[in-house]
């Protein structure tokens, strides 16, 4: 497959990395050509790894990851174009965080979600929200995490969800311990998570851990 991975934070380069271990082709998309992270990371990341803008990333994947910041994401896939993301499936793992006064804060809340924006901002766009509550090396190596804990996928197209399913099948995640939670609108639920995975961090002391759903019989 080729991917594009927006975003070269720890998330972008963690995913773009597992992904161009796996053998698919991955670019490292970021607002500059000449971005010195991304260069450095397709030259660390092996034969299936390149660097390039938002759009040119984007202009030639199949899947697009969106792993900029909450708060530019929508500036960042605008960068990339709409052209480059119809028919698409557009993997959403971003978080709509900014600190204010030590504070997190969260934007929007609760009556929308970053995945609804991005979908009602690019319709034509197969979004799917996902792994936006791990930490980056959760997200490709679960196995970090002891257990039957589980990851979320939200998105109005079934065939887009079953593809990121398999993605993350990829990722070491089976598919009964990702739970499929309905439309795109089920982000706000996994997007307001993320309060609780910060104090649990603050608790812990780091990040290797995750949520497990028991059902009753």
């Amino acid at each position: 497959m080729r991917y594009a991975i927006l975003g070269t934070g720890d998330v972008g380069r963690t995913l773009g990395g597992k992904l161009a271990e796996l053998g698919h082709e991955v670019t490292l998309g970021s607002r500059t050509k000449d971005n010195p992270t991304a260069l450095e990371w397709a030259r660390s990341a092996g034969a299936g790894a390149r660097a390039g803008t938002f759009a040119e990333a984007a202009s030639s994947a199949e899947v697009v990851v969106n792993a900029v910041g909450g708060r530019v994401a929508l500036a960042a896939l605008e960068a990339a174009g709409a052209a480059h993301l119809d028919g698409k499936v557009l993997v959403d793992v971003a978080n709509p965080m900014a600190f204010e006064d030590g504070e997190l804060r969260l934007s929007p809340v609760e009556s929308d979600s970053l995945g609804e924006q991005i979908q009602r901002a690019f319709p034509h766009a197969r979004v799917v929200k996902t792994l936006n509550t791990v930490n980056s090396q959760v997200m490709v190596e679960p196995a970090l995490v002891p257990g039957e804990h589980q990851v979320f996928v939200s998105g109005d197209d079934a065939d887009a969800k079953a593809q990121v399913t398999r993605m993350l099948g990829e990722f070491g995640w089976p598919p009964h311990r990702v739970l499929d939670l309905g439309g795109i609108r089920s982000a706000r639920s996994v997007e307001m998570l993320l309060p609780l995975w910060l104090d649990l961090f603050r608790n812990l002391g780091h990040a290797e851990f995750n949520l497990e759903v028991r059902r009753g019989h």
